[in-house]
């Protein structure tokens, strides 16, 4: 199983970025796909997911600013984040589970670090 997240980078704050995570090795549409962030002395925080249907969910503290989409057919999942801010520092986790995906994680993969400065 592999979940290869890309994209990451330092940007400035009102920047936007996309994270791109490319995904083998289990069942693709069994799953919902989504993203976690942990930053520095942190725990880790669920940013959002999106169901093989193409239901999704986003945390409150980026709704509005951040969305998830994916592709079942290239096996994507992506992450478009807009108006960043440096309080979204953090190293960003690509993850697949039960649907909502928040409490429950299959598997998961080593992230992609994106900074963001004021």
């Amino acid at each position: 199983v592999q979940l290869q997240a890309s994209g990451g980078g330092l940007v400035q704050a009102g920047d936007s970025l996309r994270l791109s995570c490319a995904t083998s090795g289990f069942r693709f549409t069994s799953y919902a796909v989504g993203w976690f962030r942990q930053a520095p002395g942190k725990e880790r925080e669920f940013v959002g997911a999106i169901n093989w249907n193409g239901a999704s969910t986003t945390a409150d503290s980026v709704k509005g600013r951040f969305t998830i989409s994916r592709d079942n057919t290239e096996r994507m999942v992506y992450l478009q984040m807009n108006s960043l801010q440096p309080e979204d520092t953090a190293v960003y986790i690509c993850a697949a589970g039960p649907w909502p995906l928040a409490r429950t994680i299959r598997y998961k993969g080593q992230g992609t670090q994106v900074t963001v400065s004021s």
